[in-house]
């Protein structure tokens, strides 16, 4: 489409030229040489991180910046995937969840609960994607002889975040060197004869924004 060329791949008028303009990829290969996994952008402008892209392969992170909760029902780790972006860079902010011994939290699926789940707080030039869930387990609630799917043991929950890399985008960032994202994550714990109300947490991510951004401070010599 003209309109997604123009905003993706040309600041420009869309000439004859952009046609079969190519868009990136990345290829995983294994300690012989075998292609075991490839990532292809959307869009010739965004690019995943390197960092991103392990998260996805079930590499563990490495938390520059992490927010650390802990409630009855479990624990959390909230950090990006990254410590600074450029504009157009795809991250992503990563939820390391542990329920408590004898705790579980429902997985997508499960009806009459309280799915866990991602509410992120709208920004205009932040593009963010579909939370990603691991697989579930399926959990045998005696009291009710139902069947549910839930996640009882450590799991991670992801959701790409790209700060959009438009003219638009770039004035909107203009001066800014730090990308501040909130969201609030629900769910709904229950252990083997309780199920508990429902809880609200909210969460916030800080990422530094590097790269061409008008105006922004610059680091001091050294």
């Amino acid at each position: 489409m003209l309109a997604d060329l123009q905003v993706y791949a040309t600041v420009n008028a869309a000439t004859e030229r952009l046609r079969g303009i190519p868009f990136p990829g990345s290829f995983m290969l294994d300690s012989q040489g075998r292609v075991t996994s490839r990532f292809f952008e959307d869009f010739y402008r965004e690019r995943l991180t390197a960092s991103s892209i392990m998260l996805r392969l079930g590499a563990p992170g490495t938390p520059v910046r992490a927010t650390q909760v802990s409630t009855d029902h479990l624990e959390l780790t909230a950090y990006s995937s990254d410590a600074g972006v450029a504009l157009g860079n795809r991250f992503s902010l990563v939820l390391d969840v542990t329920p408590r011994r004898g705790m579980h939290v429902y997985a997508p699926g499960a009806a009459g609960y309280r799915v866990i789940s991602l509410t992120m707080t709208p920004q205009t030039f932040v593009r963010m994607l579909p939370l990603r869930y691991p697989a579930s387990e399926i959990y045998h609630f005696v009291p009710l002889n139902e069947r549910v799917p839930v996640y009882q043991k450590p799991f991670t929950l992801l959701l790409d975040v790209v700060p959009e890399v438009t003219p638009d985008a770039q004035k909107a960032f203009g001066g800014k060197n730090e990308l501040v994202i909130e969201g609030t994550l629900e769910y709904q714990a229950c252990d083997d004869k309780i199920c508990y109300n429902p809880v609200s947490l909210p969460l916030s991510w800080w990422v530094a924004l590097k790269g061409n951004i008008p105006g922004a401070p610059q680091p001091a010599a050294r």
